[in-house]
């Protein structure tokens, strides 16, 4: 069906293309995360098992609601994880292509790196470099823009949070320099 006259379309030069060969298939993705939820529900029902999860004389025990919660848990990811090996196994859905997965990943990555930055160069430097790094890099944006645009954005995020609203945010040692 052709786009009306008041609908946009972006056509995206990069984007992932459909004989790109599939990473991963829907059925093992389901498979692996009903085990990871399995486990996650075994260490969350044993840390409520110590902390208490009977009923004592004046009413359940701290651990009691979250145990059972993690017992349905195991249950339902246990039934999901049946289905998916009995049913869904052999199916050939995919799941994530390898353009796709790229494009997560130029995402992800830089994500993960600004979590670890905000860490020694404080949020404000780690905001600026994310920003500008996104810009530059996924949007094809000229650097001039790029951080220009970082600028304003931190110089805003500062003037709301550390001036504005007086919230103690995770510093770097730029900040120290102007005595913040």
């Amino acid at each position: 069906m052709p786009p009306s006259d008041s609908e946009i379309v972006v056509e995206d030069p990069r984007e992932p293309e459909d004989r790109s060969p599939p990473v991963a298939t829907t059925a093992k993705v389901a498979a692996v995360v009903y085990v990871l939820l399995i486990a996650l529900a075994f260490v969350l029902g044993y840390d409520n098992y110590r902390s208490g999860m009977g009923w004592a004389k004046d009413g359940p025990q701290s651990g009691y609601m979250p145990f059972y919660l993690c017992v349905i848990l195991a249950g339902a990811s246990l039934f999901g994880l049946g289905h998916v090996l009995i049913k869904r196994w052999r199916a050939r859905d995919t799941f994530v292509s390898r353009d796709q997965f790229r494009r997560v990943l130029q995402v992800f990555v830089p994500t993960f790196l600004f979590c670890l930055a905000t860490q020694w160069l404080g949020i404000y430097v780690a905001s600026l470099l994310l920003i500008a790094g996104f810009m530059r890099f996924v949007g094809r944006i000229a650097w001039w823009k790029s951080i220009l645009t970082a600028i304003i954005f931190a110089l805003a995020m500062f003037l709301t949070f550390d001036v504005a609203f007086d919230v103690l945010m995770p510093k770097g040692p730029l900040e120290a320099l102007f005595g913040y």
